[in-house]
């Protein structure tokens, strides 16, 4: 099958879509399917990917901008898979609706909960009505600043949700084509850092409770809830750490919301490592802990548990039963944490139902379901030219 990745994470981001659509495309080309990507790549010679697109980078944000450009599309796809909304995602549809390919979108982000902290979702929405010509009125782009689900817009034929949580939100939409979830799969490399050397490289003490945080420290993850549950587990248990681990941006309002909560002494601040390395990190923690509430999979999560390592999160959308899930407020994430990190029987409880969950992520898994929802798309494709083709018969 030939098909066309667009996606505006560029390669190499320490994000949940970059690693997905790396983790996707690699899968599919081991299987022998003929795979282009569009991402963004930098203007200079040397991109990765034949199809990169040239782009800029956003000054004071980890992301690149650009216009994907198809003279070199060696041959039309037959299914377009779009993970993003931004210019790249929008090029892939316009690009599938002016040849008529079938397209699968992987809603990765939950864009109204994003829109509250982004308002270049908002922008990029009607950007994207626009340049699509969905017939919005003046009505319609004005709704855009308001909380609500007008600015989504109703253009392909299959969804793919990584998760539950997010097949359950779409179906708020008026106007939805048939969702599959599909968990991505996830696969860590073995790394050869023991959990000793990496707590001597962080200056953790060997036997401290290390609670580890992964990703980004922007507003939409909630690093305030983070912090403000751990000085809760510091009174509870004064030896323990934090470990934020990826953070890029805002480490500066980070470090000043540690100290106005005053666990900066028992706070380690890591930039993004190498995927390979990840899976050294969760060994060397006691406990994951998840503040945010706007993800639509978490991937960090079944890395985490297939580690072995047991999961507190504040979002009871992604807990499922293997997970332990509290409210989102600091007092019940604390409480849940120091739970896990004090009994011995609970931390293994939840560790071994994490990685026998863990065990449905697997690679063929995921890529039997990903081939089928393909298939799908091009069944739906065919049969709306076949209706088309009859109304125009019976008129």
């Amino acid at each position: 099958m030939r098909v066309a990745h667009f996606c505006d994470s560029h390669p190499g981001r320490s994000d949940g879509v970059a690693i997905s659509v790396a983790t996707t495309v690699a899968l599919l080309r081991d299987a022998g399917h003929e795979v282009q990507v569009y991402q963004p790549a930098p203007l200079l010679r040397g991109r990765a990917e034949p199809c990169g697109v040239r782009s800029v980078p956003v000054p004071l944000r980890n992301v690149r901008i650009g216009v994907p450009r198809f003279p070199g599309m060696r041959r039309v796809p037959e299914v377009v898979h779009v993970h993003t909304q931004g210019p790249v995602g929008v090029g892939g549809l316009r690009y599938a609706r002016a040849h008529d390919i079938p397209v699968v979108m992987t809603w990765h982000t939950d864009l109204l909960a994003y829109s509250a902290h982004f308002m270049e979702i908002q922008l990029g929405a009607a950007h994207a009505a626009q340049r699509l010509q969905v017939g919005w009125t003046v009505r319609d782009y004005l709704k855009l600043t308001r909380p609500g689900n007008e600015r989504r817009a109703q253009l392909v034929p299959i969804l793919i949700a990584p998760s539950e949580k997010t097949a359950a939100s779409l179906a708020e939409f008026e106007r939805v084509p048939p969702v599959w979830t599909v968990p991505t799969s996830v696969t860590l490399p073995d790394c050869p850092l023991s959990r000793d050397d990496l707590r001597r490289s962080l200056r953790l003490p060997a036997d401290a409770p290390v609670v580890l945080a992964v990703g980004r420290a922007t507003k939409e993850k909630d690093p305030q809830l983070l912090l403000e549950a751990f000085a809760r587990v510091l009174r509870r248990l004064p030896d323990a750490r934090l470990v934020m681990l990826g953070v890029l941006q805002r480490r500066q309002a980070v470090l000043r919301q540690a100290r106005q909560a005053g666990v900066a002494h028992a706070l380690r601040l890591v930039r993004p490592v190498p995927h390979a390395s990840m899976a050294a990190y969760y060994r060397m923690a006691d406990v994951l802990a998840f503040a945010s509430t706007t993800d639509t999979q978490g991937l960090v999560l079944v890395e985490a548990e297939a580690q072995g390592l047991p999961v507190v999160l504040a979002d009871a959308a992604l807990a499922g039963a293997h997970r332990l899930s509290t409210a989102p407020d600091a007092d019940s994430f604390a409480a849940a944490l120091v739970r896990v990190l004090t009994d011995p029987s609970l931390h293994r409880e939840v560790a071994e139902a994490g990685r026998a969950a863990a065990e449905a992520y697997s690679t063929q898994n995921y890529l039997d379901h990903l081939l089928r929802a393909y298939t799908a798309a091009q069944g739906v494709a065919r049969a709306s030219v076949g209706a088309s083709l009859a109304a125009r018969t019976a008129g």
